[in-house]
């Protein structure tokens, strides 16, 4: 079924309302000192659901509101052109990069090559096991990186879950050299404190830098220990990856607390993380900047010196931030859109009961010039159609589509689907294109949908979580201007300047 008519708009019954509350409650009171997951981090066994939400569910699935289980609905300027299921690597998909004709993408497992020179037939390159989530993905010239944050016994690729607690686990960044595609070789690793649970790359001449971000430390943890106040910055010789390591560690929230400077989360700010690291940071090397995405707080930041990244500005929103989970810049520099992930990836939001302001984006403008630019805020984006309470939501992951002029973006918002929007007006921005799936279940929510929805040479990619590797086409004569663009690399946390 394709849907061309407007945005769907569900009533919600009272006891659907009042359960949903319930469990974002339960969701947004947990322990302050813990930081909100992604989906894989705290496991993804599906969780039932309250009787009478299982059955508005079917209801809106037989009425037509909600396309049924794992049915394809979209707009009628976006068409999808193929699904790649999971093959070797069953655990959960995560980031995608792309490079030339190929896509990397990220598994729990470890990744998947693809090639794309024909985008409505990808085809299987190579497969790559090498377990510890959530493998976020990179590239680079010949080399490969891998995010590990989940505490293993070893670095190779044959380890084992281990405890962080005990002082010979590991975590960090692996490299892999993939200048045979299809045989992808395994190189180096560098331990980082707390784990890489995302990187960024900074391109500096003959050496890459990479900003990893971890969170979540504890005093039973030998190697991340409180306060965890910034981030890891790992120096790779392009030509010696082997001699990698870690140059510095950014302290981006000083302060006189066990953790630092940054948001004290509850019962200071109820509902709100306590920020203890970053989860992501987007840099954009033509203009020097780096905006952060850290978990109680969004940052603005100078990378004129890549191994000592400088704060320059720091803003929170503890009325309608849980969790501040990713950055996007315009092309211009003038504004940064931040994520919200509101439950950690693994909850119902996307429902009338929690709103159009919360588990949303936060579009603010750059103002200013230099070392005293500020973020200010503008106003919040969140996708128009009610998905089922069985369905994880959430904003996640996007790119932009590079249109001169115009604010454009493409978005994961897991079993939210894909959406296209519009932010050219900070203030009033609109969704102008969508992707979905109906619910996995109608009966429990289990952990699926797009984790990341990028724009790639002409079309959009992403990487669902359970359904595997998806190609969508847009068109639409707002993005068309954007199939001119092409690109010989794409790593979305390192922006590039499209009309550079």
């Amino acid at each position: 079924m394709i849907l061309l008519n407007s945005p769907r708009t569900r009533p919600r019954h009272l006891a659907v309302v009042t359960a949903a509350i319930g469990l974002l409650a339960a969701l947004l009171t947990a322990a302050p000192a813990v930081a909100t997951p992604d989906p894989g981090d705290a496991g993804t066994a599906p969780q039932r659901v309250s009787k009478s939400a299982a059955a508005e569910t079917r209801t809106a699935v037989s009425t037509g509101e909600i396309p049924a289980q794992d049915e394809i609905v979209h707009s009628d300027n976006i068409k999808h052109l193929v699904n790649i299921p999971k093959d070797a690597l069953p655990d959960i998909n995560s980031d995608l990069a792309f490079q030339g004709k190929y896509a990397f993408a990220g598994n729990y497992d470890g990744f998947r090559i693809f090639d794309i020179s024909n985008p409505k037939a990808p085809r299987t390159v190579s497969q790559v096991l090498c377990p510890g989530s959530q493998n976020d993905v990179s590239v680079s010239g010949n080399l490969l990186f891998l995010s590990t944050d989940s505490s293993r016994s070893d670095n190779s690729c044959s380890s084992t879950a281990q405890p962080a607690t005990e002082k010979s686990s590991w975590e960090g960044m692996k490299i892999f050299d993939i200048s045979d595609k299809k045989n992808p070789k395994y190189v180096a690793a560098v331990e980082t404190n707390c784990g890489s649970h995302t990187h960024s790359l900074v391109p500096h001449g003959r050496n890459v830098y990479i900003y990893v971000s971890s969170y979540s430390p504890s005093p039973s943890f030998p190697d991340c220990g409180p306060p965890h106040d910034g981030i890891s910055i790992v120096k790779v010789p392009r030509d010696a990856p082997q001699k990698a390591a870690v140059v510095n560690f950014a302290v981006l929230f000083p302060g006189d607390g066990p953790d630092g400077g940054g948001n004290p989360g509850a019962p200071t700010n109820p509902g709100v993380s306590k920020t203890t690291g970053c989860h992501d940071i987007t840099v954009l090397p033509s203009q020097d900047l780096a905006a952060g995405a850290c978990m109680g707080d969004g940052i603005l930041m100078s990378i004129k010196d890549p191994e000592h990244p400088k704060v320059i500005d720091q803003v929170q929103d503890n009325v309608n931030f849980a969790f501040w989970h990713s950055a996007t810049f315009n092309q211009t520099a003038k504004k940064v859109v931040f994520t919200d992930e509101l439950g950690g990836g693994g909850a119902a939001t996307c429902n009338a009961a929690t709103g159009p302001n919360r588990g949303a984006d936060g579009i603010y403008d750059i103002v200013g010039k230099g070392d005293h630019r500020k973020l200010v805020f503008r106003g919040y984006f969140k996708i128009p159609r009610y998905q089922a309470d069985t369905e994880n939501c959430v904003a996640h992951n996007g790119s932009l589509i590079p249109v001169k002029g115009r604010d454009i973006m493409v978005q994961a918002w897991y079993q939210g689907g894909v959406s296209v929007w519009d932010f050219t007006d900070s203030t009033k921005p609109k969704e102008i294109g969508y992707f979905e799936r109906g619910p996995l279940s109608t009966d429990t929510l289990a952990v699926g949908g797009s984790w990341s929805a990028y724009y790639y040479n002409g079309y959009i990619y992403s990487n669902d979580i359970a359904k595997g590797f998806d190609v969508l086409k847009l068109s639409d004569r707002r993005t068309d201007p954007a199939g001119k663009i092409h690109l010989d690399q794409l790593n979305v946390q390192t922006q590039p300047d499209y009309f550079d």
